[in-house]
This record gives C-alpha cells, sequence and structure tokens, in this order.
C-alpha cells in the first residue's frame, strides 16, 4: 500500500497510520466507533496528545480522572484543553453563548456553543468529542440530530480542524447518520480473546482493509498491529543454498535448502524435528547470519538445555549475539501481533534466518481467529513475506501417525512449502528405529532415497540408504529379499 496524496494528520497510535497509509485526513472529520471497554477513547486522546493544541469535549468521564488515567497509560495531555461535560462537570451548559453557527442555525443549543466558544480561545488544530452521539440524546429528534453534525462538520473543515469524534457502536439511527457524514469511519471492537480495529470508509484515501489487532499496553497506551500484507515488501537476494554442516543430510538436500524458501520438517513426536531444525538455524549463526528460533511447544530453558546435551553450540551462539532463541507465553498474542514482531525482528535486527517450532504450538498458541482456514492464512502472510524479503523459514510441524499411512503435514500447510523434510519411525525386527527423506525440493533436485536417522548424546547422525528394506513408509521395515507375499514361518518348515 502507498501513501496517496490527500494531506494527512499522525493519528498518535503506533501502528494506525500504517493502516490508514498515512494517517487520519487533515482538516477533515473521522468517526471512531466502538462499544464500552474498545479502546476508542484511549486512541482519542492518544490523536490529540500527537497535535500542538488540541480541545477534548468530553460526556462521560470528569476532567481531573481523564488526566490521571491517561498519565498512568503514558498519554501526555499537558497541550490539552478539556471542556468537562460529564455529569459532574462544573462547566455544563454555562452562559456563554458564542457558536460556530448562524443563530437561526444553532436554535439556542447551548452545546454546540460551548464547543464554538472554547475552540475559539484555545486555538486548537485538533478536537475529539467523545462521545458524539452523545448529542443525539439533546436534540428533539434524528432530524435536527443530522442536521446539526452536518453543519459541525462542515464548521470544523471550514475552519481546518482535524477532528475526531467517537461513538457507541449499534447506537442506530445515530450509528447511520455518523456513517454518512464522515469522511472516515472507524470500528473498535472488542471480544473475550482480544481487541480489533478495522477502517470501513475513508474518501479519497486508500487503507489497509480486514480486522487488525489493538492492544492497550500499561504506561503505553493502544498500540495498532496491522495484518501482514506480503506484497507490500520487496528485496532482491541471491537463491544461494544454506548447508545444514551434517554431511549426509545435505546430500539428501543437494547442498542445504535456498535461501528465502520455506522448509517445512515434519514427524511424529520425539523424533527429531526439533533437533534437525535446530541444525540450519546452528549453522546459519556460524556463517554470521542472525538467526531466531520461535518456541511455542517448549520452555527456553528446556531447549538450550536439551540442545547442550545434544552437542549443539546454540547457548554460546546466543551467548555471542548471532542467536536468539524467544519461547513464544500461549495466548498472550496474536497473529498479527506476532507477524510485526517478526517483521521488526527482520528490519531492526537484520535477521536472516527464522524457525518456528512448531506450526501446531502457532494455531493453539496464538489469540484471535481460532478456524484452522483463519490462522493458515496468516501463517501464509507471514511465509510469504519472509520469503519476498530473502529471509529463509523453517517449520517444524507434529503430525499424529507414529507408523501406518504417511502424510507429509498434518494442517494442510504443503502448499507453503517449498522443500518437505520428514521424518518417521520404523519397525526394524521388532525394535523402533528412526527415518529421515525428503519430499520435495521446488527450487532443485534432491536425493531421494530413505536414510537412517540416529539421535545421540553425540548428535545427529544420518546414515546411508536404506536400500535393503522396502515398505519404509508404512513404517514396517520388510527386507528387500523377502517379499510380502512370504510367508514367515517358512524359514522354519
Amino acid at each position: 500500500m502507498t501513501p496517496d496524496s490527500l494531506p494527512k494528520t499522525p493519528s498518535g497510535t503506533p501502528g494506525f497510520d500504517g493502516v490508514l497509509a498515512g494517517g487520519v485526513p487533515a482538516g477533515q472529520t473521522t468517526v471512531v466507533f466502538g462499544g464500552p471497554g474498545s479502546g476508542k477513547t484511549i486512541v482519542a486522546l492518544q490523536f490529540l496528545a500527537a497535535g500542538d493544541s488540541g480541545l477534548y469535549v468530553g460526556f462521560e468521564e470528569a476532567e481531573d480522572q481523564l488526566r490521571r488515567n491517561a498519565e498512568a497509560l503514558g498519554i501526555d495531555l499537558s497541550d490539552v484543553s478539556v471542556l468537562d461535560l460529564s455529569p459532574a462537570g462544573e462547566q455544563f451548559f454555562d452562559d456563554d453563548s458564542y457558536t460556530v453557527f448562524p443563530t437561526e442555525e444553532v436554535d439556542g443549543e447551548e452545546l454546540l456553543g460551548q464547543i464554538g466558544s472554547r475552540l475559539r480561545e484555545s486555538d486548537a488544530d485538533r478536537l475529539v468529542i467523545d462521545p458524539l452521539s452523545e448529542l443525539r440524546a439533546l436534540l428533539p429528534d434524528d432530524f435536527q440530530f443530522r442536521r446539526k453534525v452536518a453543519a459541525l462538520f462542515s464548521a470544523l473543515t471550514e475552519r481546518n480542524i482535524t477532528t475526531l469524534c467517537t461513538a457507541q457502536l449499534g447506537d442506530r439511527p445515530a450509528e447511520d447518520d455518523l456513517q454518512f457524514l464522515a469522511n472516515t469511519v472507524v470500528e473498535l471492537r472488542k471480544t473475550t480473546e482480544r481487541r480489533t480495529l478495522e477502517v470501513t470508509k475513508y474518501r479519497g484515501s486508500d487503507f489497509a482493509s480486514g480486522y487488525h489487532t489493538l492492544r492497550i499496553h500499561a504506561g503505553r497506551g493502544a498500540v495498532v498491529y496491522p495484518k501482514l500484507v506480503p506484497g507490500d515488501y520487496h528485496e532482491d537476494y541471491e537463491r544461494t543454498q544454506l548447508p545444514s554442516d551434517v554431511p549426509n543430510l545435505d546430500d539428501l538436500l543437494s547442498g542445504g535448502i535456498p535461501r528465502g524458501s520455506v522448509t517445512v520438517i515434519s514427524g511424529p513426536s520425539g523424533v527429531g524435528k526439533t533437533t534437525t531444525g535446530s541444525l540450519f538455524l546452528q549453522a546459519a549463526a556460524k556463517r554470521g547470519e542472525r538467526a531466531i528460533g520461535y518456541l511455542f511447544e517448549e520452555l527456553r530453558a528446556d531447549y538450550l538445555y536439551r540442545s547442550e546435551q545434544l552437542g549443539l553450540d546454540v547457548r554460546s551462539l546466543v551467548d555471542e549475539g548471532t542467536l536468539e532463541i524467544e519461547e513464544v507465553e500461549a495466548l498472550k498474542r496474536s497473529p498479527d501481533e506476532f507477524a510485526t514482531h517478526v517483521r521488526e525482528a527482520v528490519e531492526e535486527r537484520d535477521i536472516e534466518f527464522v524457525m518456528l517450532d512448531g506450526v501446531t504450538g502457532y494455531r493453539q498458541g496464538l489469540r484471535g481467529d481460532d478456524s484452522d482456514g483463519a490462522l493458515t492464512r496468516e501463517l501464509h502472510a507471514l511465509c510469504r513475506y519472509l520469503k519476498r524479503v530473502g529471509v529463509t523459514v523453517v517449520l517444524l510441524e507434529e503430525v499424529s501417525y507414529v507408523t501406518g499411512e504417511f502424510s507429509p503435514t498434518e494442517h494442510h500447510i504443503s502448499y507453503l512449502a517449498d522443500n518437505i523434510v520428514f521424518l518417521r519411525y520404523l519397525e526394524v525386527d521388532g525394535r523402533l528405529e528412526k527415518a529421515i527423506g525428503v519430499l520435495k525440493m521446488r527450487y532443485g533436485d534432491f536425493d531421494n532415497s530413505l536414510r537412517e536417522l540416529r539421535i545421540s548424546s553425540d548428535g545427529l547422525t544420518i546414515g546411508g540408504p536404506l536400500s535393503e528394506y522396502h515398505g519404509l513408509l508404512t513404517g514396517m521395515a520388510n527386507p528387500a529379499s523377502r517379499s510380502d507375499d512370504d510367508d514367515p514361518g517358512d524359514a522354519e518348515r
């Protein structure tokens, strides 16, 4: 999305300007709809705090309480004057009769007169009315409400005052009137899981459509986490092979995985997915590339300890600063927040290699729309973004089978993968063994043999091709010298 030529003013809420393609329309009116607790007053206050001078007109909260709450959220209202029209406000309907409207248009409406008088006194260039829908109760009917609001918006535009009004979502017909009259309309929604922000109207400007996460942080106020749009990003890079530094594994991959590709390493629990992915992560860090591993299913301390037991150099690389290991706490972030977090790591810390351990934890640990399709789309957008900027991605996915029917992935993400490496268990002569193979490499050739896999305190070892067996993908390894029709008891008779 590219900024347009419409004059704009910063919204004051981090991340919001990215959704608005630069900010709210300068000298125009924006209406923010939302239910109780959705964050509309916080967004409005941050808008005022971002300017040189502003006026807040409030109907619901006394000025002293408003300023205390804003301070607790890190919002500086020192350059903002307040017209307190709350039930306890001392200034409620005083005798000042100045108005920005002709007398015949006002019909003695003291409220509009107070707003106009305070605007003239403060010389504010930003105005908030919170909530504007309160005006509906002070006017005789819907026609008068629509007429007065239209006149108010017109007068503010003539004076080049950038205005943000809040309103209750679902308060019809006032909502319908404000949707029609406003230049820009934003809707905030709050569920038990998260808050979201959506721009539903923006005259003369592009904007990022869809629902974006809104989070309110103590001491920071509201932050918008825009939905990731991969097409907005692109960087040229050379598609070189990135080895794991394990010779037989790299032989399977004809030298390694391509830079800027997505590799899925799949297999059942305990088969060695994390160890295999960590080899690529470790190799990237040793080459001097900045790498990061996100743990959705394991504690960071446990991962570092286990890596040491397997002879991996993860902890020393973390200490050197070339490798980062981050534990993603369950249900603390939405997919939008996590995508923003990853994007900041790439853009601010030059991360070049990312491992997500694992896909199941990603789907279960991030808050938001928990439908399978929605979470797959979020993961798809994240991987597409990383590919477009040349970051190499390894996804670890657990599948439920141990032996039996073979399926390379379980959450229908194979289409995301440029490369698929699968690990599985085999039953060999009454023993449980492990095997590794490559199913897919989009950008090159690969060795299609299945090989023995062993993981011990000496690390990961890959043997030669398991050519002496057949039926390996069923999990039942039978000697190639014996056909399936042979009776095992024949040798005893």
